[in-house]
């Protein structure tokens, strides 16, 4: 199991009785004159979140009345393991398979401290695994959001392309998968140049890394993730304040090792791929410049518009090499545009695909797990803003304009037609506290694609 999340309740396991608004009435008459007036005192409505601690006779807690909506979703009782006192807790309600798993899943998710570099005395209380809960379900999604949220969350100087390389190892040997990496001047001779052209000026080497798993003869699943360990802007320097979090913009590849550990731990019947494109965008005297012209695996040359639009030039090396195996579905993730926040906000992914049923089925995967992502079109009128005068495209149109669309749409180039694939871009951080979901690195859409995947390939287990 996982720490927080228990098989079996004790003899001190409290109770977590959960009433909507309208439950409460019916639960303070059929309730104990005693307890119904100590609530009443307490001034408990059952506001979703709020809750009412009964004390026992013996100066114990008897039982805990928890305020929640008329749908339990998976944040539902999150604010609880850190608000209520540390011990053991069941919920005394009967709840469907997919609820219990839900609300076990988001109890899980609130115990996450990154504790690193500062120690925490903090105390979480624990709970009971609910009768009709996938406990494998919950401790395989909680072990890949820890995961991711540690990977963002730690700086660059601990987190750099030679890190994360190790961290995708040691997942390949968790799991029996193949982990290989090409590094630095290797990335020429085996052609993945705008990979090395965006990392060279880091003291320390690009590489991509590739992780394999799975049986030859089951369908082929690739996954992508930007892996842009540090982000100055490159010559195009951003200013500090748009520094301070880009330690997060390999958050990308965070997320497409996360997807990788779900499916090895549900040993899914597929045939996995992961593809990491891992570099620095620093600033030195061979650092990539504005208007150069380099080539790219496909073969295609872009002219820099912007050495700050440098995610879309490492993925589209790893795209083509993707796409070339001609994968049976082919994701990739990416902090890209500051265009999709402006857009959708931090909370709400921006999803881009070609292909409609595929597109569909990530949408509704997201609606039915809580993990919502937000169609945005691969519009084919924005396609002439790539164009260049002197090369095939150019990484950065002028104008400001559709930035999350155009980059996209740049990706796309990279991608064949026929080849089954989405987009997403992501924040992969939390900008303040909330329930289940604290300040920092965040996972998110794992939930909706493992879904998507395992109803594609075949079922959980």
């Amino acid at each position: 199991m996982i720490d927080h999340l228990l098989t079996a309740p004790t003899a001190d396991t409290v109770r977590l009785t959960l009433l909507t608004k309208a439950g409460l009435d019916t639960w303070t008459a059929g309730a104990n004159p005693a307890e119904a007036a100590w609530v009443k005192r307490l001034g408990f409505k059952a506001a979703p979140g709020a809750t009412a601690i009964l004390p026992g006779t013996e100066g114990q807690i008897a039982r805990v009345l928890v305020g929640v909506a008329d749908r339990l979703d998976i944040w539902s009782l999150a604010g609880l393991p850190g608000s209520l006192p540390a011990g053991s807790y069941v919920i005394d309600a009967d709840l469907d398979a997919e609820t219990a798993t839900a609300v076990a899943t988001g109890w899980v998710l609130a115990t996450y401290q990154f504790t690193r570099y500062k120690r925490s005395n903090k105390e979480f209380a624990s709970l009971v695994l609910p009768a009709n809960a996938d406990g494998a379900a919950v401790v395989r999604f909680a072990k890949a959001a820890f995961m991711v949220r540690d990977l963002v969350n730690t700086p660059c100087e601990d987190m750099g392309p030679a890190h994360l390389a190790d961290a995708a190892e040691q997942l390949a040997a968790e799991f029996g998968a193949t982990f290989t990496a090409i590094v630095g001047d290797d990335l020429l001779t085996q052609n993945y140049p705008m990979i090395h052209a965006v990392g060279r000026a880091a003291a320390r080497a690009p590489r991509l890394i590739e992780l394999r798993w799975g049986e030859a003869s089951n369908p082929l699943v690739t996954l992508v993730g930007k892996g842009v360990c540090f982000d100055t802007g490159g010559l195009d320097i951003k200013p500090s304040a748009g520094m301070l979090l880009m330690k997060k913009d390999m958050g990308g590849a965070a997320h497409a090792l996360g997807l990788a550990r779900m499916i090895m731990a549900a040993n899914l019947p597929v045939r996995l791929r992961v593809l990491v494109p891992a570099v620095e965008n620093a600033i030195a005297g061979n650092a990539f410049r504005p208007m150069d012209i380099l080539p790219t695996r496909k073969g295609l040359t872009v002219e820099i518009g912007n050495t700050d639009a440098e995610g879309r030039l490492i993925l589209c090396d790893a795209l083509a090499e993707a796409d070339s195996e001609k994968p049976a579905l082919l994701l990739d993730f990416a902090t890209l545009t500051g265009a999709a926040r402006v857009a959708l906000g931090p909370d709400l992914p921006a999803l881009f695909s070609n292909n409609d049923g595929l597109a569909a089925e990530i949408l509704a995967a997201g609606i039915a797990k809580d993990d919502p992502l937000w169609r945005l079109p691969l519009w084919q009128g924005y396609r002439a803003q790539l164009d260049s005068k002197i090369a095939d495209l150019n990484n950065a149109p002028g104008g400001g304009m559709a930035g999350a669309i155009t980059a996209a749409l740049y990706l796309e180039q990279f991608v064949s037609k026929d080849t089954v694939w989405a987009h997403v871009d992501l924040f992969s951080w939390n900008q303040s506290n909330r329930p289940g979901r604290p300040e920092g690195g965040e996972a998110m859409t794992l939930r909706a694609m493992f879904e998507v995947v395992a109803t594609r390939f075949g079922s959980k287990q």
